[in-house]
């Protein structure tokens, strides 16, 4: 058997994942298609659109065979640490390809950038340049999906996997539904039409009540940013370069979480990285290293199952909740609790976060 990965979150899974999945399976010629997904917190620093088993199980009833959840310490991290710990998942998942999403779709520029030296990009950010004015800077204009691609490959070096890219369809910057529009619309799109209860239902198989966002968080945020002695604050992660200060400032001038966030915005800090930063101080996520020595299965198909039963004896698998490492459960029961903070969701995924994986049929 052959496996191909892809990386993905799916908030929400819309039409353009569907054509990743056909596109990923017909570039590798692979048996068994493994998804390494962020589960119910995204790399944008946002709780996700609904959780994590959910859709774990829309993606493999739309042609994924095996969904992983991707550590949830690189799932709300930079691209490089997100695209780090999706690779060494895959690795550890034995496959052979990877296939992601670009918006230029050539592979030998990404490959080109993804070798050079990096000194000059840090050296940038230490000048107070975002991430992605540091890549402007320095290569010119890249989107997210080539941007995410460039560190994917960079975590690849040295390893056996083969990369391939399709082209990315569709506007990411779209952030509304138009009737001119075709069926691939960006996730953002469908966000804000989900907020708005708007039918997705031609361009996403997900009918999904969203989850609150961040905002619904910014009682408490502006608590612990209030509270909490400096000391303390900097142990987090991502509590790093003053950003706690520039936090705590902001957030005695602004009762608001609107105003609180566009205060905070500067040419240091995306609001996806305050967002980040944000999640680290309510998980109480400190500093250090999480190693990735296992996969958390969330759901699988009978081809998800047998490639399972490949890696047996090979990579630690958990299948049910405590067979996860001691520090990865701690941490995971922290998110469970922290995602169903909003009453609406009310202790639904707190019970969900003890389940088993699911076994699920593509039918």
């Amino acid at each position: 058997m052959k496996a191909c990965g892809i990386i993905t979150e799916y908030n929400p899974l819309h039409n353009g994942h569907i054509h990743h999945i056909k596109e990923a399976r017909r570039i590798s010629g692979c048996d068994v298609l493994i998804a390494v997904m962020s589960g119910n917190f995204v790399q944008r620093g946002e709780p996700a659109i609904c959780d994590k088993w959910t859709r774990a199980k829309e993606a493999i009833a739309q042609g994924c065979d095996l969904i992983i959840e991707l550590p949830l310490p690189y799932a709300i991290q930079s691209a490089q640490q997100f695209a780090y710990g999706a690779v060494e998942t895959l690795k550890l998942a034995q496959v052979e390809d990877l296939v992601f999403g670009s918006e230029t779709n050539d592979l030998g520029v990404l490959q080109k950038i993804a070798a050079l030296d990096s000194d000059g990009f840090r050296d940038l950010m230490k000048e107070g340049l975002s991430p992605v004015k540091a890549y402007e800077m320095i290569f010119g204009r890249f989107y997210a999906n080539d941007i995410l691609g460039i560190h994917y490959l960079k975590a690849l070096q040295g390893s056996t996997i083969t990369p391939h890219t399709i082209k990315r369809i569709g506007n990411y910057h779209d952030n509304t539904l138009t009737a001119a529009q075709k069926q691939i619309v960006s996730a953002t799109a469908l966000r804000t039409a989900l907020a708005n209860k708007e039918d997705i239902s031609a361009f996403s198989p997900m009918q999904i009540t969203p989850h609150p966002s961040l905002e619904a968080y910014y009682p408490l945020i502006r608590y612990l940013l209030l509270s909490m002695p400096a000391s303390s604050l900097n142990t987090y992660a991502l509590m790093d370069e003053g950003i706690e200060a520039w936090l705590c400032k902001q957030a005695k001038e602004h009762a608001k979480w609107d105003t609180f966030l566009s205060a905070c915005i500067c040419k240091r800090y995306t609001a996806s990285r305050i967002k980040r930063t944000l999640l680290h101080l309510l998980l109480q996520m400190q500093r250090g290293s999480y190693p990735i020595d296992h996969l958390r299965v969330l759901a699988f198909n009978a081809k998800g199952k047998a490639w399972l039963k490949q890696l047996k004896g090979k990579t630690a698998i958990a299948v049910k909740f405590a067979q996860l490492p001691v520090a990865y459960r701690r941490l995971y029961e922290k998110s469970a609790y922290l995602y169903a903070y909003p009453e609406v969701v009310a202790n639904d995924s707190v019970k969900k976060e003890w389940q088993s994986a699911q076994f699920l049929t593509n039918e």
